[in-house]
């Protein structure tokens, strides 16, 4: 009878967490400022990439301020409740010890593109990079645009 009873109490303790946890979302809703950064800074950083094979001092200015918006875009992110799966995407991305922006903006920095187009592809190597940095951001707003809308949210 007591193991009945301790089975029960279990049972029922599950059930009860189960239905709390079904009614919240265990990542963060959609957020419409959220998808703006990211789909805005794609376009930026692209274009931004495109000025590569001219130095790095030259646009300068314009990597700063790009960064400036991306840091943000990442503070953002970082404090919007259960969001550190897009915190992370964006950590990814910025990394300039990796292989995506954060890396080739480091690279044209220190002068070194144009070596690194040379030493690891040739001409492929540009259009590749540009294609990898494009689907990570594409991979960020897919995963802001798939989050549920706050008003699909049942309390």
């Amino acid at each position: 009878m007591k193991k009945n009873r301790q089975l029960l109490l279990k049972s029922a303790t599950l059930i009860i967490l189960l239905f709390i946890f079904s009614c919240h979302p265990l990542i963060a809703t959609f957020d419409q400022a959220s998808y703006e950064h990211v789909t805005s800074l794609k376009v930026d950083a692209l274009a931004l990439m495109d000025k590569c094979n001219e130095d790095y001092s030259v646009h300068a200015a314009d990597v700063s301020a790009f960064q400036l918006n991306m840091d943000k875009a990442i503070e953002y992110d970082k404090h919007r409740p259960k969001d550190s799966i897009t915190t992370r995407q964006w950590e990814i991305l910025n990394n300039p010890n990796g292989h995506l922006l954060g890396a080739f903006l480091l690279l044209w920095k220190k002068d070194r593109i144009l070596d690194t187009i040379a030493k690891k592809m040739g001409t492929k190597y540009f259009p590749e990079k540009k294609k990898q940095i494009s689907d990570a951001f594409d991979q960020i707003a897919e995963l802001e645009s798939g989050k549920l809308k706050p008003k699909q949210v049942t309390n």
